[in-house]
């Protein structure tokens, strides 16, 4: 998928540019900063020193040195103050530069840190929500595959309501489905033991002439009879949405080359992730998207956390795969997409 939310270290990202959370002086720092720092080398101390700052909102570019990576985007965050002081034009504007140099020096991949989330006290959640709206902004006008790189737990945060709202919603549903009380196991015992005291039902089997019926047909007439593949459902409801075919594929977070090998090919079987992806890019009510779920093999169903979680956002008609998968992966849930 183009954009990913994934826990590592920055540091040992295998990309074209990783986005160091810098200060106006470029000199290095603590947090974030000062790791990039210390595992680039002195190198990157010694360019930095030559390009004479850097303004808050903007971003400028060095070799990657003895990092894994070609280049490093120092990108000078807001200090957060109260909000009402362009801390989120200020912010924008770092994404925005820091994907733009990325595209102006052949970068195919770039990470980046949660800009001024640390020490510049940036609130989490709305850090978060600004990163993943600046990006996929960014992405449905440009190929790019981009990593919102979190340490650890503590570096991340949604909503504190959207949280407990989803996790009450989980509780309604995947306890309902998982728990079975001593009653009801009692209840199931005692169905079952009565069952085994009557003598089975004859099973009436096929006559000789629905068997006959199935032999006279060909391999080729029978295979005609295939019901609508998931890639032909999938291009026809592309059609009736009145979508381009990248249009659905970037709002799917999916990425244009394996959206490709499913257009050519009508029996391509995509995983869960993928199949749900275009079904909330089509903004499927859930009857169609169970649907189109069953097209590839697989369904929504109240003993996975991951299926709730879809199912809350699309009960409410939020069909933004970036806020759902902000949600899946503060529940520590596989994301939506490739």
């Amino acid at each position: 998928m183009p954009l990913q939310i994934i826990r590592n270290d920055i540091t040992k990202m295998s990309v074209d540019a990783i986005v160091n959370a810098a200060n106006t002086s470029l000199l290095g720092g603590g947090g974030v900063d000062g790791c990039i720092h210390r595992a680039a080398g002195p190198e990157l101390l010694a360019e930095c020193s030559t390009l004479h700052g850097c303004e808050t909102g903007s971003a400028k570019i060095t070799k990657g040195y003895r990092l894994p990576c070609k280049y490093v985007i120092h990108a000078v965050g807001p200090r957060w103050r109260d909000g009402k002081h362009r801390e989120q034009e200020f912010l924008e504007s770092c994404y925005r530069t820091s994907l733009n140099l990325a595209k102006e020096n052949g970068c195919q991949s770039v990470a980046f840190p949660l800009i001024s989330s640390g020490i510049y006290g940036y609130p989490k959640d709305q850090a978060l929500k600004v990163a993943v709206d600046t990006i996929s902004t960014f992405l449905l006008e440009n190929e790019m595959m981009v990593y919102i790189v979190i340490f650890d737990r503590k570096a991340y945060q949604i909503s504190g309501k959207l949280f407990a709202d989803i996790a009450a919603y989980i509780d309604d549903r995947y306890v309902e489905e998982h728990t079975d009380s001593r009653v009801e196991q009692r209840r199931r015992l005692k169905a079952l033991s009565e069952e085994s005291c009557f003598e089975a039902e004859p099973v009436s089997l096929p006559s000789e002439a629905i068997f006959k019926s199935f032999s006279s047909q060909s391999l080729e007439e029978a295979l005609g009879q295939i019901d609508e593949s998931f890639s032909e459902m999938l291009l026809r409801k592309i059609d009736e949405s009145g979508m381009t075919d990248a249009q659905c594929y970037k709002k799917a977070n999916i990425d244009r080359k394996l959206f490709s090998k499913i257009r050519s090919d009508k029996f391509y079987k995509p995983s869960k992730p993928t199949a749900l992806a275009f079904a909330i890019a089509l903004e499927l009510p859930l009857a169609q998207m169970q649907e189109m779920l069953g097209k590839a093999g697989f369904t929504l169903s109240h003993s996975s956390k991951f299926d709730i979680i879809v199912e809350y956002f699309v009960e409410r008609g939020n069909y933004n795969v970036y806020e759902i998968n902000e949600a899946l992966f503060a529940f520590d849930q596989s994301l939506i997409g490739a």
